[in-house]
Order: structure tokens, then sequence, then C-alpha cells
């Protein structure tokens, strides 16, 4: 068993002392408790994303919505434009959630805090830490998604029971966008480089089909957007809010599972070769 010398009051590194080599899950568990011990006294700033959503939803959803009345929903039925925009919003903010954590957090314990040197002194590997950042991401986007989840039930948007399916749905986009977040952030050489982050998240919060159907776009333009991983989220919301579930759906979720699955690979070996060079 590998040792290490946690500074003293520090929990997380007295667990990285005792934790065997060949615990895989237990490693990338230190990190995610490391994380939780970290924020419980800043429970604000970590919840604090999740407002962005809402008050779209009640500026947009209530208000403008007042002017435009009914539209077609995703099975081509009528539905008020607040319960075609909402679960718009919900994928959005479990993107939010996991990227702001994955990108500008990640950052600073990278590039500043050097908090990873010393991980890797531990028995945890790149890929531990990979996988356990990306879920603390996880986690705080679906914390978002229940939230926002939470306001549709009290506001009777949730009206199908394939709606029970929207929660693990905002895990998996959530967890996508962690681990794209987290392999981004490697490549970042300063906090001017963040504003690749924001220009690469706000247009795609706004043409993702968030506001109005894919249809308004030319059909070059469609093809674009259906690249937006922003998209694919959007679309899973929307047919598990309304109850129009389709064999597309699967596509959509097989678009998540490889879009996690190449940010934790890029992030792990990213992360080995920046810290173990």
């Amino acid at each position: 068993m590998t040792t290490t010398a946690p500074a003293p009051g520090d929990r997380a590194g007295l667990l990285l002392r005792v934790l065997p080599t060949g615990m895989y899950a237990g490693r990338s568990r230190v990190l995610v408790e490391r994380s939780f011990l970290v924020n419980r006294r800043a429970w604000l700033a970590v919840v604090s994303g999740f407002f962005e959503p809402l008050f779209f939803l009640f500026g947009l959803g209530f208000g403008f919505g007042k002017l435009i009345g009914d539209v077609v929903g995703p099975g081509g039925e009528p539905i008020s434009y607040v319960a075609y925009v909402a679960p718009a919003l919900l994928a959005a903010s479990a993107m939010n959630g996991a990227v702001y954590d994955a990108t500008f957090n990640i950052f600073f314990k990278f590039k500043y805090a050097k908090l990873y040197d010393a991980m890797l002194a531990t028995p945890l590997g790149p890929l531990d830490v990979a996988i356990g950042e990306i879920t603390w991401a996880l986690i705080r986007g679906a914390l978002y998604g229940a939230g926002f989840l939470t306001v549709m039930l009290g506001m009777g948007l949730l009206t199908s029971p394939w709606a029970l399916l929207a929660l693990p749905a905002a895990v998996l986009i959530a967890f996508a966008f962690g681990a794209l977040g987290m392999a981004a952030t490697t490549f970042m050489r300063s906090w001017h480089d963040f504003d690749l982050v924001q220009l690469a998240v706000i247009p795609m919060f706004l043409f993702s089909t968030t506001f109005y159907p894919i249809t308004v776009y030319p059909a070059g333009v469609q093809v674009a957007v259906k690249c937006f991983p922003l998209y694919h989220g959007i679309e899973i919301m929307r047919g598990l809010s309304t109850g129009h579930v389709d064999l597309s759906m699967l596509g959509h979720i097989a678009y998540f599972v490889v879009m996690a699955a190449v940010g934790v690979v890029v992030a792990s070996k990213r992360l080995g070769k920046l810290l173990l060079a």
C-alpha cells in the first residue's frame, strides 16, 4: 500500500493514505468526497447556476409565451410554449452545471493549486482523477436537473410517465458534458481561453432549438445544428416530457455515450501526458 502525507484536518487526504492501490472505484470516490467537503461551505455558489435557466423559463416561457400561444410539440400535437421550452431548459441546466464545474474549477486545480500533481503522488492515476472530477461535475449537473424537474412538476409540465426517465437522462447529459469539458480544459493555457467556452456554450444554448423548432432553419443549417450536443439533449428531454418516445431516442442517447467515452479517454490521457511527463 502506498501512503501519502495529508495536511492536518484534510479528511480526503486521510482517505488517500489508507486506500489500497487495487480499489479503482474507491480511488475515484475520494475525489468526489473531497469536492463535497470543499464545496459544502460554498453551497450558494454551487446552486447559483440553477437559477439562470429558471429565469429564462419564467421570462420567456410565460412572458413571451403569452404572445405566441400554443406551438407544435414533438409528436405534432399542440402544446403551450412554456411546455415546449421547459424540457430544453432542463437539458441546458444539466449542461451548465457540468460544463462550468469541469472547466473553471478544474483549470484552477490544475494550473494554480497544483492539486493533481499531489494526487498523482498517491495511488491515484490519471484515469482515477478524470473519473473522480467528471463524477463531481455530473453530480452538480444532476442537482441542477433535479431542481429544474421539481419546478416543472410543480407547474404541471410533466404530463407523461416517460418523464420519470428525465432525471437519468439529465445525469447522462451532465456526464457527457463534464467529460468533454474536462478534456477541453487540459488544452487551455490561461484564463483568456475560457472565452472559447462561452463562445461554444452560448450559441449552442441559443440555436439548439431551445426556443423554436429546427424547421425554422435552412436545410444546411439544420445539419449543423444536429451536430450540437445540446440539440440531442433537448430532443431527449422533449420526448420524455411529452411522451413522444421513438427509436430516434436511441441515437440521441448513443451520441452522449460516445461523447462521454471520448471525453474520459482524452482527459485521462492528457492529464497523464501533462503531469507524468
